[in-house]
């Protein structure tokens, strides 16, 4: 990378996790940040931090050197590659795109393929933890990509990640980023039958998840969706909910069905979503499936 010129950032997605990882950009890269979202409330409250905001894709596109995505979706990540005068269009030799959300992995190899063809790059860093992490710098981001292009990123992910993995070629920063999901969700349907059973056969359940904690049963579902959520019933919205941890978990039951695994555990989570989602939970945070598993047989 030239640095006769001060680089520029440009970030689109200014959400729950978006709006802090662009501050900590801004403040801490050295690099000037420009940014786009559909919302005007997050710009505003960026300006203080240095951060312009661009009048749309071709703009921030034709102004920076390395685009970060901060979006709810792989759809939503393909259509604004792909739309008319959309990232592709708009991508240049040398220009590094680098997907900060959970994308399915099919689809992000298919956009590399493209982005390469333009002489960019495309890469995949899905972060983990949660937006207190994000505000902190301390989230976790598993990165696709070749070696030369992860050394360029490195940097600039530390200014809001402090574990930083490469774990191998474009897209597989995608699978670790939804096998760690599916493992979380299925911990959580395994602590909530435990809770359930447990406390109906007399145990309290703050006695019930302590010991468990000492034991071989111990894992981070276990202390932090267990006892700071299941055990005082806190599923609030604006957090991880059920909607999106369903998503998550759609793409790890579509990575199993194509390369032919039978993940039956992930499924039975599914089930559970499906039935939080139908008690109108959707946006409630997901460790709220307990409820469901601590009712007993609905028939």
């Amino acid at each position: 990378m030239n640095h006769h010129h001060q680089r520029t950032i440009g970030f689109i997605g200014l959400g729950v996790m978006g709006e802090p990882m662009c501050r900590n950009l801004a403040r801490k890269s050295g690099c000037a940040v420009v940014a786009s979202d559909i919302s005007p409330e997050p710009l505003r409250r960026l300006a203080e931090a240095g951060v312009e905001a661009c009048a749309g894709i071709e703009d921030l596109m034709s102004r920076s050197d390395v685009v970060f995505l901060s979006l709810p979706s792989g759809e939503v990540v393909a259509s604004l590659a792909r739309q008319d005068r959309g990232l592709l269009a708009c991508a240049r030799p040398g220009q590094i795109v680098v997907d900060l959300s959970t994308s399915p992995v099919d689809t992000t190899r298919a956009l590399h393929r493209e982005f390469a063809e333009r002489g960019a790059s495309f890469v995949d860093a899905p972060v983990a933890r949660t937006r207190a992490a994000a505000e902190a710098g301390t989230l976790a981001t598993m990165v696709g990509a070749e070696p030369e292009i992860f050394e360029q990123l490195r940097p600039l992910l530390a200014t809001f990640a402090s574990d930083i993995a490469l774990c191998g070629p474009v897209g597989c920063g995608q699978v670790l980023k939804i096998l760690n999901n599916m493992i979380l969700f299925e911990t959580v349907v395994a602590i909530s039958e435990a809770m359930a059973i447990g406390t109906r056969s007399g145990v309290d359940p703050t006695v019930l998840y302590d010991t468990l904690s000492k034991g071989s049963a111990d894992s981070f579902a276990l202390r932090n969706h267990g006892m700071r959520a299941i055990l005082p019933g806190a599923f609030p919205e604006r957090a991880f909910s059920v909607n999106y941890a369903r998503k998550d978990l759609r793409y790890a039951l579509e990575l199993a069905k194509d390369l032919k695994v039978e993940a039956r555990g992930a499924e039975v989570v599914d089930g559970w979503f499906q039935a939080a989602i139908d008690a109108g939970w959707g946006e409630n945070y997901h460790p709220v499936i307990s409820r469901l598993i601590g009712q007993g047989p609905s028939r």
